[in-house]
């Protein structure tokens, strides 16, 4: 009786009473390289066309019987591989910058598909199966029973895909490049945001980032700084104990003081005279202040009051005249002021106190 093939793997059946004395032959063949190939083997495959079949052959080596099959191309772009009509599983590498699609062929050796076909992404790695018509992948939706977490824990036991995934363990995460995270519950890939000042290699939130852009995170708490802005930002509180008042420079020891408010001192202003009660003081004058002048005599006699001569019409002096006294002058007039402009500009700020 003739030898026959398996129709998975194409191993050489050796017919009853047939190859005496040299069954050894064929059935090292059969055990340690076909077989072999099928478990273990590696085999480069390289594409030249846009459809191209798995080489298949009976009782010898080909391509489709191993079990990892790594892909190069010529052709430049996504092409397609063809593995023949029967059940097995392959490791598929695919090493080309194109998506390799890999179905099954309807008749051995040819490159027309018998079902659906699996693609293999660009330089990826992918294990599929087949069941002679259709190929498969493993997903994560055909897993049951625990999955395995990278870099520890002992993963999840349920998963519906959505809302929060509770690790049963908490996990040792990959160190990211802004530092190390402190263990804790991840809830929807959320944490919470740490205190402003904490300086250690946890991660930092967006809420945190975003305080610290702002300034808010650079100051200490209670220190006063000034906005030029109605409202206190985020991390500040408005401070309510000064108010309309101007800013002064020490050089020593920072203090408040003043009675008067800024906008009271800062207005136009006009100046109030008072004319009421205003007077010259009294001057007495001397002979050297009294003009140039002289007095006639009249005739008279020696008894009329006038010295210095006898008998009519004889010239003489006068007797002094006037008091001697002081005497006031009248101001006369109206008072007038200009307005003085202190009404300068400014602008408003506040002072508001880090939390």
């Amino acid at each position: 009786m003739a030898s026959t093939y398996s129709s998975s793997l194409r191993i050489e059946l050796i017919g009853a009473g047939e190859q005496a004395g040299t069954w050894n032959t064929t059935t090292n063949t059969n055990l340690g390289t076909l077989i072999e190939a099928a478990i273990a083997g590696y085999v480069a495959v390289s594409v030249t066309s846009a459809n191209q079949a798995f080489t298949a052959l009976d009782g010898a080596a080909d391509q489709a019987r191993n079990a990892v099959i790594a892909l190069t191309t010529t052709t430049g772009a996504n092409f397609n591989v063809y593995a023949p009509p029967q059940e097995k599983t392959y490791i598929i590498d695919n090493t080309t910058a194109f998506t390799a699609t890999i179905f099954n062929s309807t008749v051995l050796g040819n490159t027309t598909a018998a079902g659906t076909g699996i693609a293999v992404p660009a330089g990826k790695k992918l294990i599929v199966f087949s069941d002679a018509t259709n190929f498969y992948t493993i997903e994560a939706a055909n897993l049951t029973g625990v999955l395995a977490v990278v870099n520890g824990g002992t993963g999840v036991t349920t998963s519906t895909g959505t809302g929060n995934t509770v690790l049963s363990t908490s996990p040792t995460l990959v160190t990211p490049i802004l530092g190390t995270p402190t263990s804790g519950t991840l809830d929807n890939c959320t944490s919470n945001t740490e205190t402003f000042g904490t300086s250690n290699t946890q991660l930092a939130t967006t809420a945190f980032v975003q305080a610290a852009i702002a300034g808010a995170a650079t100051f200490p708490s209670g220190t006063a700084v000034l906005f030029a802005q109605t409202a206190a930002p985020t991390g500040f509180t408005k401070s309510l104990t000064h108010n309309n008042k101007a800013l002064r420079v020490v050089t020593g020891t920072a203090s408040s003081g003043g009675t008067t408010a800024f906008t009271t001192v800062f207005t136009n202003q006009t100046p109030t005279i008072t004319t009421s009660g205003l007077s010259v003081g009294a001057t007495t004058l001397t002979t050297a202040q009294i003009p140039s002048h002289a007095h006639g005599i009249a005739k008279g006699s020696a008894d009329s009051g006038f010295s210095g001569g006898c008998g009519d019409g004889v010239a003489g002096t006068t007797n002094n005249a006037g008091g001697g006294g002081s005497h006031d002058h009248t101001i006369t007039g109206t008072a007038t002021s200009t307005a003085i402009t202190l009404d300068v500009q400014y602008v408003d700020i506040i002072i508001a106190t880090k939390d």
